[in-house]
């Protein structure tokens, strides 16, 4: 059996960890070609130690004789620098990328595995957010794989039709139903949300996930950058996708069909089945998480979103409307805002209002480059720091 060689990308995040945990269970399927990190360098040597990768890359940290031998001990080169993410993912000998790295900086090395003809799995959002017409254009040209990881991806894509890309109409499909659990903050009033901690903010009630993607959650940030992600993966339009609130996290999201069948994904919250499904796929294998007992579950909730609740996902909607730089700006002045708001320098409720007081001011361009695309999330990211400092929210 001829094994799928992988460089993960974002290895010593929670993607990047739960990944190695499915691999390992199948080392007869999966050898482990790269993994890299931001600057965790001593989680990323034990990952190295148990998987034996012939490269290894820490982007933040800058060339170390004494780390470049710990290493190189554990049979592995270790690269520098933010360039050597492209380079242990063009790499000939690479299958497969798990796209795995939070934010913008996960954008340039998944362009460059979709550009070589990568099988890509896909769990940097942003690479389709902030540019999805390239993204796909890529993909389409050099007849790369693109595999969705983010659970509710994952569920859609498990619950389309094959020949779905096609057109969802075509194919019989009425709507994606995208499912979200509304963070920890479902049912609290809007006033209450002033004093809202960083530390509340990222205690989310079912998965466990980085702060960032926490608080994006708190926000419903995830899941309105999950809707703008879904209208390229699925060729669908913002009218084909309806966001649904399921507080259990147990239906990961539905496809409703013109007949009146409703197709769902069901299982644990736990991303182990979603990296599962996609390191295998067409096929199925162990991902190490348990079945799901539907009559220990016992009943299943839902409710539909409330916009002024959740102004997130109003923007979502208008900004794939808008097109272009739009969902660019929109993601850049939310990582600022969210890293403004764990630094305390911004409140909970004021995340939103500063994003939308962003896409307020700036130009929309067309998406015909990497650097209009590049340009506009820097523009943006100036003017959220601008006015996170006058308080102009």
């Amino acid at each position: 059996m001829t094994q799928q060689h992988i460089t993960i990308l974002g290895s010593t995040g929670s993607i990047g960890c739960s990944t190695l945990q499915v691999i390992a269970l199948h080392p007869e399927k999966y050898r482990v070609f790269a993994l890299t990190a931001f600057s965790n360098s001593e989680l990323l040597l034990e990952q190295c130690k148990e998987f034996k990768p012939s490269y290894a890359v820490l982007v933040d940290i800058a060339e170390n004789q004494d780390l470049t031998q710990r290493f190189k001990e554990q049979g592995t080169q270790l690269l520098f620098g933010i360039d050597a993410l492209e380079e242990v993912v063009v790499h000939e000998a690479v299958d497969t990328v798990m796209a795995a790295i939070v934010g913008i900086a996960g954008l340039k090395p998944t362009l460059a595995a979709a550009s070589c003809g990568k099988r890509i799995l896909l769990a940097n959002k942003e690479s389709l957010v902030v540019s999805g017409q390239l993204l796909i254009d890529a993909v389409k040209l050099s007849r790369a794989v693109l595999l969705p990881v983010d659970s509710e991806h994952n569920a859609i894509f498990q619950s389309l039709p094959v020949n779905h890309q096609l057109g969802l109409a075509d194919s019989g499909v009425e709507k994606i139903i995208l499912t979200a659990s509304g963070g920890p903050f479902l049912h609290r009033q809007v006033n209450e949300l002033v004093d809202i901690t960083p530390e509340q903010a990222c205690k989310h009630p079912n998965w466990s996930m980085g702060k960032k993607i926490s608080v994006d959650s708190a926000t419903m940030m995830n899941k309105a950058l999950e809707l703008i992600e879904a209208c390229w993966l699925f060729n669908a339009s913002p009218s084909q996708i309806e966001v649904l609130i399921h507080p259990q996290s147990i239906i990961h999201s539905m496809v409703a069909y013109k007949d009146g069948s409703v197709i769902a994904q069901l299982g644990c919250p736990d991303m182990r089945t979603p990296i599962a499904h996609a390191l295998a796929y067409p096929d199925r294998i162990q991902s190490g998480v348990p079945t799901l007992d539907l009559a220990k579950v016992g009943s299943l909730q839902f409710e539909s979103v409330n916009l002024e609740r959740f102004p997130a996902i109003r923007l979502a909607y208008e900004v794939v409307k808008t097109g272009g730089t739009a969902s660019t700006i929109l993601n850049a002045a939310n990582e600022v805002a969210v890293d403004s708001f764990l630094n305390k320098r911004i409140r909970f409720n004021q995340i939103t209002d500063v994003i939308e007081a962003v896409l307020n001011q700036i130009t929309i361009d067309a998406v015909d480059s990497l650097e209009v695309v590049l340009a506009a999330d820097q523009q943006a990211r100036s003017l959220t720091h601008n006015i996170i400092e006058k308080s102009e929210v």
